[in-house]
């Protein structure tokens, strides 16, 4: 696993499309519980190297109901995003992450991770490319239907603040969704 990870580090697949330039970010380790597969890493965590090091990991955090102690021991939960780098700015918030990532580490990191018990798959992206024709219409479905997907996925919304609104619309979530949720994550954890 080490030597996956620092080759990962060293990743320059995709320099080109990157405006800041690569700067892979992943933590995982063979024996982590719960992996977490989210979109790409943000300015805010591009800069401080850590993931999920900003509004968008707290958020994530408190859904799951762990402090990040918990959160950052890669034994007990891996962080890979679908695009390991920060893929810019877009009209409307980040741009999608980089296609090249996914197909070319992923499969590679799973071969490492001897069990995880559960995959966390959060936002479209990676729910797109994990669930395939499994998918509903809409990520509002696919995550109302979340227990269709278990026991091996659990799908959310993207825990950014700019989802505040997706969040007030749909008060379902906090009251169905994030109490299985945080009793899956404590089961596996505590």
């Amino acid at each position: 696993m080490e030597k996956l990870l620092a080759e990962i580090q060293h990743c320059t697949l995709c320099e080109k499309q990157l405006p800041l330039g690569p700067r892979p970010i992943v933590a995982a380790h063979s024996k982590s519980k719960i992996l977490i597969i989210g979109q790409a890493p943000g300015s805010v965590v591009h800069n401080t190297g850590v993931p999920w090091d900003d509004k968008s990991g707290e958020n994530l955090r408190k859904w799951m109901g762990i402090d990040a102690a918990i959160f950052y021991d890669a034994e007990k939960i891996g962080l890979i995003p679908m695009g390991f780098c920060y893929p810019g700015r877009g009209k409307s918030g980040d741009n999608p992450p980089t296609k090249e990532c996914a197909p070319k580490w992923h499969a590679q990191l799973l071969e490492q991770i001897e069990q995880p018990e559960l995959i966390l798959l959060i936002g479209r992206y990676a729910q797109d490319y994990y669930l395939g024709k499994q998918l509903k219409r809409t990520l509002t479905e696919t995550v109302k239907n979340y227990d269709a997907y278990l026991p091996d996925y659990f799908v959310l919304p993207h825990p950014s603040p700019r989802n505040n609104i997706w969040q007030a619309k749909n008060e379902w979530f906090k009251i169905e969704v994030l109490p299985v949720l945080q009793s899956k994550v404590a089961e596996l954890l505590f």
